[in-house]
């Protein structure tokens, strides 16, 4: 009988991968569950939007790399690299600035146009629209066979009925 130490020895590649299959094998989830149940799309390869988000996260990550070190690395430095066309410090800080102004104007202006196109709080649009649906209030015979439904048909509540319930008398 073989020594616990002489079945731990792998004696070449082929063992190796034998080894491998020969594990119990881990719980899986998500997309390696449904590859298991489909062959077809485990052959089919990751999806488009995978690969551009993957593409994307490392640009991103390299593009900001890229501008810290430009921005924070002295002229002299980059000069004694070889880099001397760059532009000026100046856009290090203008940049972000400009875009962190543009965003917080944008979100303001977003904003504003919401007040300019909600009507006034004395207006009966606020109440009443083309939209409104008013409540049925009178059942006819198949209505009636049917009054025992969960779920009323979708209505407005009127605002006397808004008021009796917020301030009772």
């Amino acid at each position: 009988m073989d020594s616990p130490a002489e079945t731990l020895v792998v004696r070449s590649p082929r063992q190796t991968v034998s080894l491998l299959r020969n594990r119990s094998r881990r719980p899986r989830f998500g997309r390696e569950r449904e590859r298991e149940r489909d062959p077809a799309a485990a052959a089919a390869g990751p999806k488009p939007s995978e690969v551009y988000g993957f593409v994307g996260s490392i640009t991103t990550v390299i593009a900001t790399a890229v501008y810290l070190a430009w921005a924070y690395t002295p002229e002299p430095w980059l000069n004694s690299l070889g880099i001397t066309y760059y532009p000026t410090k100046y856009w290090a800080v203008a940049v972000p600035a400009f875009l962190m102004v543009a965003v917080a104007l944008s979100l303001l202006a977003y904003v504003g146009s919401n007040f300019l196109a909600t009507p006034p709080p004395t207006s009966f649009n606020t109440i009443f629209d083309e939209y409104s649906r008013e409540r049925a209030t009178m059942m006819d015979a198949t209505e009636q066979e049917e009054a025992e439904r969960p779920i009323e048909p979708i209505s407005d509540m009127s605002i006397h009925h808004i008021n009796t319930l917020m301030f009772p008398a």
